[in-house]
This record gives C-alpha cells, structure tokens and sequence, in this order.
C-alpha cells in the first residue's frame, strides 16, 4: 500500500512504538489505584511520556501535560474550561469541525478571519481588524488539514501577546513536523495535539498543554483520579483535574516512543522531508491537463488537488482500487473549504510523512496521469 492519508492518521509508525505499547499491556496497569509493581510500572510509563512533552513543547512544569483521547478531546477540553458561553471568540479561515461545534454547543457564532489562500499577511490584518472588534480569544489552526497552509503562528502570537488576548492553538497538524516552544508564546493559554499523526503514537492518544490556570479549574469530566478520594469534588490541581478515568497506558507509552523518535530525527527535518515529497508530486501533477493543485508558500506536507468534473470521491476510489490510500471530500473542515472556494466539490488530500519515499511519488503521479489520460 502507499499510505497518503497520514493527515488522518499516520499508518506507518517506528518499531518501537508497537513494541512499548506491548510491553505495557503486558507489565503495567492499575494506574495511580495501587502500590504493587504493575501500578508502580504504569506511574512510571506515564510520568515519564509526561515529562519528556513537557521538555519537547518547553514546559517547565510536566503536570501541565494533560494525556487526551485525541485531538478533538484536547480541545473540548481547553473551549469548556477557557470559553465560557458570550465570549468573543475569533478564528482563522481554516478551523477543523473539531473547533466549530463545541462553540456552536456554546452558543458562539465566531469571528472569521476571512483571509485568502495562502495570505498570512492578510491574515495577521484580520486578526487586527478582530481585536479592535472587540475579540477577547482566539483560536487558530496553526496548519490546516486541508490544504497544509502554516498559519503566521509568530507575527499572531506577537499581536496578541501585545494586546494581552489568549491563544488556544490547534496543533492537529504541527506537533511533530513545526517545533513549538510554548515559551516564545505567552499568549498561548492551551495547545492541543493528537498523537496518531506527526507525533506517531497510537490512535487514542492527544496531549493538552494547559497553559493557563483556569484549566484546572473547569474540569470537563469527573470521577476518579487516584487523587483526594475521600472528597467528592474534583481535584482541582493539574493534571487531575482533567484526567478522571483510568488512562491509556499502552498508548501513552507509544506515545512517548513516538515523542523520541521525532526528538531523535527533529520536526525540522520531518517538515523539510514532506515538503519535498509534496514538491516532486507537484511538479509531475502540474503539468496534466483537468488536475488543479492547491499549493502556495508556507505549506506543510498536505496537498489537495481537484480533477475538473470529477468527483473528488471518484478520483479516491480510483486510487483505493490501487491499493493507494488517500482522503476526499471535506475532510471535517467545511470552514477551510468555504474559505478557498472548494466547499461545492470538495477536493482529494494527499498527506506525507517521514515514511513515505519519492517512489511511491513516482508512482502515484504515472497512476494519475492514466487516469485523466482516459478522462
């Protein structure tokens, strides 16, 4: 199989993730519920991804490390504890359903920062325009799953900073492939993350970065944490304020081995290993007639492509049957398709990640080209 849907999930993933998500279902269990050595094992496990996020994204303190689902549970989190309902809220072009629904749940009707394609500086503009509206939170997809388009993360975390307006930064598609250092933000109030994509752990496994206090103080969930049992309110220091359950040991100890082998390689190169990828694609695919690219500086390793006149699910099926795995439609981001004229046909994702090689490139491109040949 050629695996292009890596935006989704990332397939391909280093040995040692499988190998320590196995050994953890095999030794450690009872998390924070026990002193016998499979508990002792599982606080270890934990701890230890804990504090290697907490160095990777520049936290001083790894208690501020909050272990999700997912990246949509990271930010239900962060949009429950930090936005209560009438806040003013302001968002990019670009936001992910994961975004959009839990406002609309809270009855928020954002303000878009409605800027073009590709556009950061019309995007910093925006955010201006939003501020002197009267936006009292943003939050921002720091790279859109669609289209792979890097927000201006640094000139918009400057303008809030200076205006002192938090910042919940979706990291869906950065963590892993942009260093982030919450450090050079002091806007940002939260990050969220999946680890399934460019931090290659197992599905069902997120990170909240909880970066302002009031996290703590506006739990989601209730229930039990190992922590103050004998009282029923919900602990109200991090993480367990927001981790009430049994956690996800084994995916959090693939986690942390996904954590090093990113460390190991760097996000830096990760990113300039995709961006070749999508370039090669795009020089072969460019050249073919009914075949539109959507690419543009500052783009991540994701691409989408439309064929004139084709259903965008036809064109992913015709790569299914080809054994090539790919995404179309809207891709749960119905706002970053209005925002770039795509929202009547959708359009076909192809994501990179660090596994993916130039020939599977070549490949792809000589199956495209058979098809709009015979189109």
């Amino acid at each position: 199989m050629i695996y292009l849907d890596n935006a989704a999930t990332t397939l391909v993933k280093p040995r040692a993730v499988f190998e320590a998500v196995t050994r953890a279902m095999r030794q450690a269990a009872g998390y924070a519920r026990g002193g016998h050595a499979a508990a002792v094992r599982a606080g270890e496990t934990v701890y230890a991804c804990r504090e290697l996020a907490a160095d990777f994204f520049g936290l001083d303190d790894p208690a501020r490390v909050v272990f999700t689902m997912n990246a949509t549970h990271a930010l239900n989190l962060a949009i429950h504890a930090l936005v209560p309902p009438g806040t003013r809220v302001a968002v990019s072009g670009y936001e992910h359903n994961a975004v959009m629904r839990p406002l609309k749940l809270r009855g928020i009707d954002p303000i878009v920062l409605d800027s073009p394609l590709w556009n950061g500086k019309a995007m910093v503009e925006k955010a201006k325009q939003a501020l002197d509206a009267g936006a009292e939170l943003f939050i921002i997809n720091h790279v859109s799953n669609v289209f792979g388009f890097i927000a201006p993360l640094d000139e918009l975390a400057a303008l809030l900073t200076e205006r002192g307006v938090p910042l919940i930064l979706d990291a869906s598609q950065s963590a892993g492939v942009i260093p982030i250092d919450v450090r050079r933000y002091p806007c940002c109030a939260a990050v969220c993350m999946p680890g399934h994509k460019a931090l290659y752990g197992p599905q069902g496994t997120g990170m909240l970065l909880a970066l302002d206090d009031r996290i703590a103080e506006h739990p989601l969930l209730a229930g039990g944490t190992g922590s103050l049992s004998e009282e029923l309110t919900q602990p109200d220091f991090l993480p367990d304020a927001q981790e009430s359950g049994t956690p996800n040991v084994p995916g959090i100890a693939g986690l942390a081995a996904g954590l090093q082998f990113v460390r190991a390689i760097d996000p830096t190169q990760m990113l300039r290993h995709e961006q070749s990828l999508l370039t090669e694609f795009v020089r072969a695919l460019e050249p073919l007639p009914h075949i539109e690219c959507f690419t543009g500086k500052n783009q991540a390793g994701v691409l989408s492509v439309r064929v004139d006149g084709v259903p965008s699910e036809t064109t992913a099926e015709f790569l299914a049957e080809r054994d090539v795995a790919v995404r179309a439609g809207l891709h749960c981001a119905p706002l970053a398709h209005r925002t770039a004229g795509t929202e009547d046909t959708g359009t076909v994702r192809f994501s990179f990640s660090f596994y993916n090689t130039s020939r599977q490139v070549e490949r792809c491109s000589e199956m495209l080209k058979e098809y709009v040949k015979n189109l």
